[in-house]
């Protein structure tokens, strides 16, 4: 199983991106997925998540600016980010819960600047 997240990159404040995870080895289906980030110093935190039920939900400090979603022909995960801020750099990465076992993928580095 492999994920592989992309769509990183230099940012400035206000600005968008979109990432996305490709799963190989395995397939998203409507298993839980999320994604989430650790910043310099700090532990990995989630940003936002679909549940196995489909219920969506998003940090509070992103909740209005990022949207998930999943493209389950393509068997992509995305996330498009908006409204960036400086806060929201970090290194981000996709998760599958599939079969009680949690995937993650490499990381894409996202960088905001002031």
């Amino acid at each position: 199983v492999q994920l592989q997240a992309s769509g990183g990159g230099l940012v400035q404040a206000g600005g968008s991106l979109r990432l996305s995870c490709a799963a190989s080895g395995t397939t998203f289906g409507y298993n839980a997925v999320g994604w989430y980030r650790q910043a310099p110093g700090k532990q990995r935190e989630v940003v936002a998540r679909i549940a196995s039920d489909r219920t969506p939900y998003y940090a509070d400090a992103v909740e209005g600016r990022f949207t998930i979603s999943r493209d389950i022909v393509k068997n992509t995960l995305y996330l498009q980010m908006n409204s960036l801020k400086p806060e929201d750099t970090a290194i981000y990465h996709c998760n599958l819960v599939k079969n009680r076992k949690e995937n993650w993928g490499q990381g894409t580095q996202v960088t905001v600047s002031s």
